[in-house]
């Protein structure tokens, strides 16, 4: 009997942490809506997110274009501590920084060099359907930028 218990216990206990990655909001992949989103003419477009666990870390990958229509593809793996990881794929960052603000918001921050080139916002709505990226920084030419990107979760 003592060993149905122990056995119901462990299974119980993994299901919980299965539910927990599942029920993280930010989980998924997510998709750019142009029309609710306000993007600067020629600005480059991140037209899918994905936020998966990577062991105890959060690896999230972005596939979109740049201001010359271009691919690009970047990757960052870390946790949302604060603390800089590195970013593979990114012109204006080689560093970069998530710190969860709470269930639905995460602040962000890009550095090239040791240098703060973008800061912006991450939240996702309460129904969890839909996700809102506010931007401001600077370009891979130095060019102020600013823009709300709005995504659909799929």
């Amino acid at each position: 009997m003592k060993a149905k218990a122990i056995l119901l216990g462990l299974i119980l206990c993994f299901v919980g942490v299965a539910l927990g990655f599942s029920a993280d909001p930010f989980m998924g992949t997510w998709k750019l809506n142009e029309s609710k989103s306000k993007l600067s003419a020629g600005a480059p477009k991140n037209n899918t997110v994905i936020y998966e666990a990577a062991g105890d870390s959060i690896k999230i990958t972005v596939d979109g274009t740049d201001a010359d229509g271009k691919p690009t593809h970047s990757e960052w793996t870390g946790k949302f501590d604060g603390k800089d990881y590195p970013v593979t794929g990114d012109p204006t960052a080689d560093m970069r920084s998530y710190k969860q603000i709470n269930d639905h918001t995460l602040s962000l921050t890009n550095k090239k060099d040791g240098k703060e080139t973008l800061t912006g916002r991450v939240v996702i709505s309460k129904d969890g359907k839909s996700r809102t990226v506010k931007i401001s920084g600077k370009d891979a030419s130095g060019k102020k930028v600013s823009g709300t990107s709005v995504y659909e979760k799929q």
